[in-house]
Formats: C-alpha cells, sequence, structure tokens
C-alpha cells in the first residue's frame, strides 16, 4: 500500500452550477528565477461536492482522491 500523506491545496470557489461538483481557483506566489520578480500563477481544479454544500465565493481546502470522472480528481474537504 502507499502511504503518501494527500496533497492538500487552499482556495477560493470560482463556480458551483454543475451537480455535486466545484470549481476551485488555487492561486501561487511563484519568484522568477533571473530577475527574482514574484507573479501570481493561477490554476482551475474541478473537486467533488457530494452535498452542494459550497457555493461562490467560499474559501475551501481540497485534498486529493480517486478520479471521479474525466477531469474530477479533487474532493472538498472543509471550509476555511
Amino acid at each position: 500500500m502507499n502511504n503518501k500523506p494527500k496533497r492538500k491545496l487552499e482556495g477560493v470557489i470560482s463556480s458551483d452550477k454543475m451537480d455535486k461538483t466545484v470549481v476551485v481557483l488555487i492561486t501561487r506566489v511563484k519568484t522568477h528565477p533571473k530577475y527574482h520578480k514574484q507573479y501570481k500563477v493561477s490554476k482551475k481544479y474541478k473537486a467533488h461536492d457530494p452535498k452542494n454544500e459550497y457555493h461562490t465565493g467560499d474559501k475551501v481546502v481540497i485534498e486529493e482522491a480517486r478520479p471521479h470522472s474525466k477531469q474530477k480528481r479533487w474532493a472538498v474537504v472543509k471550509k476555511v
């Protein structure tokens, strides 16, 4: 068995229009290797929300999960 801890990410829900699915926007700050300037990088993840309890604008924590569909490999853990 693989006992690695599951990755967790924190972000804001940008869409809750789908049934049992939310789109979470994760924003990170990166530093340019040469110029050392910091800049923001964003990525959207589809996450499983079985009870449809989270809505647009909520700050949530998502965790790696088994594949629920073609694009959905994350699950919402809790609201922050």
